[in-house]
């Protein structure tokens, strides 16, 4: 069985996301872990499609996750003449070179009227990179696995506060959602894509990453797997609960 593992960065990346193993559920509508408040895994099929446009216009409705604000046009405010001259930038006048910073990411290519799940998946993609990775197995979507650093999922950050014996510094990367398709259980996908996080988290520069899984949920409807799933992956339990237990790893 040919195994790739795909992240989920623009449209082609998102319709690889593979339903859900319980229908009433769905990745590609979830806001649960971005939302403290009032976020759901519910299958939501208002969130599938593009964005819906202003009755009467061509320009989308204003973006949720970012800021999508017009400045009011100002006629007594200076307006800009061009770039400032610049002595050390090369001839094309471009930024001068500096060998020691970070090669500049691309910006995502998603728009303003791109469903909002692939929204919520982009927002730190210029200075993070991707939030979810799909693994194809012989080019058929398997599985799924959603992670980031933790200040892009306040419920994280929630479960989180609740255990102040948790190391506070460095912050760790999050894990937030493991899947695989009802098809494709018991061949060790989830286990493939929590590595290949593992591994790209390590060069990201994190050195540690945690999961918060939920003790006794039924198979399809937790995000998070069980705890005996991540410390089979090299996680220890780092906060001990009942209930929802948290799974830590460090990084090399």
């Amino acid at each position: 069985m040919a195994i790739r593992i795909v992240d989920v960065t623009d449209e082609t990346g998102f319709a690889l996301v593979p339903p859900c193993a319980d229908p009433g559920f769905d990745h590609r509508s979830c806001d649960y872990w971005e939302d403290a408040d009032r976020g759901s895994k519910a299958a939501r099929a208002s969130w599938l499609g593009a964005a819906p446009r202003a009755a009467g216009g061509s320009r989308p409705r204003a973006n949720p996750f970012g800021d999508d604000r017009e400045e009011a046009f100002n006629p007594f405010a200076k307006q800009p003449s061009g770039p400032a001259f610049n002595p050390f930038a090369a001839d094309e006048g471009g930024q001068p070179f500096n060998p020691f910073a970070p090669a500049p990411r691309e910006a995502p290519a998603v728009g303003g009227d791109a469903p909002p799940k692939l929204r919520l998946l982009a927002r730190g993609a210029s200075v993070f990179g991707s939030y979810a990775k799909v693994l194809l197995a012989d080019e058929v979507p398997a599985g799924y696995v959603q992670f980031g650093p933790l200040s892009a999922y306040p419920r994280a950050m929630r479960t989180r506060d609740l255990y102040p014996a948790l190391p506070q510094s460095p912050l760790p990367a999050v894990i937030t959602c493991i899947a695989t398709t009802a098809e494709a259980r018991a061949r060790g996908h989830a286990a493939r894509l929590v590595v290949a996080v593992c591994e790209d988290l390590a060069r990201r520069g994190f050195s540690a990453v945690e999961a918060y899984p939920e003790v006794g949920a039924r198979a399809d409807a937790t995000s998070a797997a069980e705890p005996a799933f991540w410390t089979g992956l090299g996680f220890s339990v780092a906060a001990a609960d009942d209930r929802f237990p948290v799974l830590r790893r460090e990084l090399a």
